[in-house]
């Protein structure tokens, strides 16, 4: 439904996942029944879940622990890990730097070349550990790329930008062109940012295996502050969710749906399960894990940008090992551990016993979820406050 914005201008109401709310329904389950496992072309993986190519967040090492973990790590292959022998040094003085610096000397340290066989060499180490292995490129870069993490053995291939269209004008260069590279390239991938349903309808007719759904909502991201763009999570996962729906229904193929971003506690990847999403992509929780290189800072993949970052450090702290961040135990009651945990009593306490079904749970509009009785709780800055 449209709302008036002024004489010229009409617009429709967004959500956020913050506004919404999972409805209980008549039955419930035994949360040793349900089964989170999540199928992304060939691959299995026991919770539906990936990490974001972000360098406070992955590293070969915490890729490698993911993956035994059951869910999908991403490597930023344009990030520290590629452009540096040994980055130790670079995340030491990252997480040194006061906050009123820390970009412009952010953006001075990615100015070193990403070095293709450091690309090879990183992809090659993950693939030792016996793991499926994803990493990250830009539409920028990834033609020039490709073929070094190719050479290491990459699995999943995911290009990913603020915003990706399968539309790129320009009159300087030659846009790449998704429909044939996607064909050509002999691995699954995953496109995005996007959050309308047309951007994600267009990303799915490229042949992408899975879409990434979400611009500026991620803890470190500033690019709805820097470019006034951006949907809330909530309104854009179910519109790309209608889309793979359209999607289906002309080709005969599914295309995931991910939701990248803005989800911090168990109930929130939850909700973005029920609002039509496959999986979802986590960046602050991992890098607040006490294996993350970033060491309790956390940043974005255009936090440092040289002419226009969309992305500050923040500093999210260590809340525990990537183990009790994603399958527990939990200590505390914010919902931040045990995420799947979380995920897998929300689809218990509503009787849906896989994630297909689970899509299909009723869900409100729910301003008053977080405040509804927790007075306390807010005015103590504990559990809900």
């Amino acid at each position: 439904m449209e709302i008036e914005i002024g004489m010229a201008k009409s617009g429709r109401r967004a959500w956020g996942l913050d506004d919404i709310a999972i409805v209980p329904s008549r039955r419930t389950r035994d949360p040793e029944d349900i089964d989170l496992t999540w199928q992304l072309d060939a691959f299995t993986f026991e919770i539906p879940m990936m990490a974001s190519a972000m360098d406070s967040a992955v590293s070969p090492a915490t890729a490698k622990e993911i993956g035994r973990l059951g869910g999908l790590a991403v490597l930023n292959l344009e990030g520290l890990w590629t452009r540096y022998e040994d980055p130790t040094p670079v995340y030491e003085e990252i997480a040194s730097l006061p906050k009123e610096k820390a970009t412009r000397r952010m953006q001075e340290l990615y100015l070193q070349p990403v070095d293709p066989e450091l690309i090879t060499r990183r992809v090659a180490e993950m693939k030792e550990a016996g793991i499926v292995t994803a990493g990250s490129l830009t539409p920028q870069h990834v033609e020039r790329y490709v073929d070094a993490a190719k050479a290491g053995g990459l699995d999943v291939l995911v290009i990913q930008g603020t915003v990706v269209t399968a539309e790129h004008v320009s009159t300087r260069v030659e846009p790449l062109d998704l429909y044939r590279f996607i064909r050509e390239i002999e691995m699954p991938v995953i496109v995005g940012g996007c959050a309308s349903y047309a951007g994600a309808l267009h990303l799915m007719r490229t042949g992408a295996v899975g879409i990434l759904v979400g611009v500026g909502p991620g803890a470190a991201c500033t690019t709805r502050g820097v470019l006034g763009i951006g949907v809330p999570q909530a309104t854009a996962i179910a519109d790309a969710a209608g889309a793979r729906i359209r999607y289906l229904e002309e080709s005969g193929r599914y295309v995931h749906v991910i939701a990248d971003g803005g989800m911090r506690t168990g109930g929130d990847i939850a909700k973005a399960i029920a609002v039509g999403a496959d999986a979802v992509m986590l960046g602050s929780p991992i890098a607040a894990a006490e294996e993350a290189p970033g060491r309790g800072f956390h940043w974005g993949m255009a936090t440092f940008h040289p002419e226009l970052p969309r992305g500050s450090r923040v500093e999210v702290g260590r809340l525990g090992t990537l183990r009790e961040i994603l399958l527990g135990p939990a200590h505390e009651n914010d919902g931040r551990r045990n995420l799947f945990g979380g995920l897998r009593g929300a689809m218990a306490a509503t009787g849906h016993a896989n994630l297909k079904e689970f899509q299909k749970a009723e869900v409100m509009v729910a301003p008053a979820l977080q405040t509804e009785g927790k007075q306390l709780q807010r005015s103590q800055q504990v559990g809900m406050g």
